[in-house]
């Protein structure tokens, strides 16, 4: 296995990009259309998910296999993508002749699954239970601890062969899983454009503009599209956060993928009482803090300015805004010390910023995202053609 680093692609002249699954078949009833294409991979699959997806899929998904005299076995990935976890199913895949892995669920059961085909040299199709991640698409695996703590990611040979988004499966996941997929997604941009805004590579330049248009689309689209699930905008919405964030993901690779705001989610993850809000909302607040960090650091007015768009767009879609939001009320100073200094570790994303971040820093930070503007006038219209954004959006 090969864990990521953070060596720039401009240190070598050798570019390996892993940009999108081999086929990808969407609609409302993608799944019952997805028979033949499922069948060309293997003839033994396992399906790995938890059991609430798998009871789900279940009822769609095994009479299409038996129709096409598929023989396959389930077994559930447990509750985090950890290395207990892989090594149980590794074990559970060697008794039987499995050609072919079908990962069903959200971001760690996916991640799970595309981990376990990597290690087992094996296809992997990816079925997303929820909008919530892009982890249907990408060439990266989240690895946790048993206690759900966040280690390391590592990445992957290549993309799924298949990635089936089936919008009625979409629809059964909570309304808040779509929310946090919108934190997660929108992301993007905000990570993309502080890292690596000013690259005069082309496909680095691609993967930025495409950020922007990610968070265009979710700034006009999202509380229409959470108004009315099901619905036209409600499917453009499901595709910008699983389809087109893991296609800037995989043009940019990982310098266009995480910066601040994920570090910040891992090291959140680090604390239990963090567990029960999603990958999405904690990197949600992770841009905020992340843009406090421009603000304080650089004293940059476009950082501070983007905050409070966001933070007005958070009150529309229920996006978490503070500590507080993510149910942190009583962390106390040395938990969120904690939080920083593994958000801070030498290997951490957050150093993709282009200046240098302390843990003492990150915390202040952490506990001042809502803090007011002042007397900056602030744009409310998040649909215009204003762009407020981080300093890159001066530049582009």
């Amino acid at each position: 296995m090969t864990k990521s680093t953070n060596v720039s692609q401009a240190a070598t002249s050798l570019l390996s990009l892993k940009i999108a699954p081999a086929q990808i078949i969407r609609g409302k009833k993608a799944l019952a259309q997805s028979g033949e294409a499922i069948a060309r991979l293997g003839n033994n699959p396992l399906i790995v998910g938890g059991d609430r997806s798998v009871k789900i899929i279940q009822p769609h998904l095994q009479p299409l296999l038996q129709s096409h005299n598929l023989k396959f076995t389930q077994a559930n990935y447990g509750s985090d993508c950890s290395e207990t976890s892989l090594a149980n199913l590794r074990q559970a895949l060697a008794t039987q002749e499995v050609d072919l892995i079908i990962g069903i669920g959200g971001g760690k059961a996916l991640d799970t699954a595309k981990l376990l085909a990597h290690q087992c040299c094996l296809p992997i199709i990816t079925i997303p239970t929820s909008a919530a991640t892009c982890a249907a698409w990408a060439a990266l695996s989240n690895i946790y601890s048993d206690q759900g703590a966040f280690l390391y990611d590592i990445s992957l040979a290549r993309c799924p062969e298949l990635l089936i988004l089936d919008y009625g499966i979409i629809k059964t996941g909570p309304p808040r899983t779509l929310v946090a997929g919108i934190g997660d997604a929108i992301a993007k941009w905000y990570e993309a454009s502080v890292s690596s805004g000013h690259s005069e590579q082309t496909m680095i330049i691609s993967a930025v503009q495409q950020a922007r248009v990610l968070r265009d689309i979710l700034f006009q689209k999202s509380t229409i599209a959470l108004e009315e699930p099901g619905g036209e905008t409600w499917e453009e919405v499901v595709d910008a956060t699983v389809l087109l964030a893991g296609l800037i993901g995989g043009i940019g690779g990982a310098q266009c993928r995480t910066v601040a705001a994920h570090a910040i989610h891992n090291g959140l993850t680090h604390l239990s009482a963090s567990h029960g809000t999603l990958h999405g909302e904690k990197v949600a607040y992770g841009i905020l803090a992340q843009l406090r960090l421009e603000e304080m650091l650089q004293g940059h007015q476009l950082a501070a300015t983007a905050r409070q768009q966001l933070l007005k767009f958070y009150n529309q879609i229920g996006l978490p805004k503070s500590l507080n939001d993510l149910g942190l009320k009583e962390i106390t100073l040395s938990e969120l010390s904690h939080v920083a200094e593994v958000a801070c570790n030498p290997n951490s994303d957050i150093h993709r910023l282009p200046f240098r971040v302390v843990p003492e820093q990150l915390v202040a930070a952490m506990v001042s995202t809502t803090v007011p503007l002042g007397l900056e006038k602030q744009n409310s219209d998040l649909g215009t053609k204003s762009d407020v954004g981080t300093t890159a959006d001066s530049k582009m």
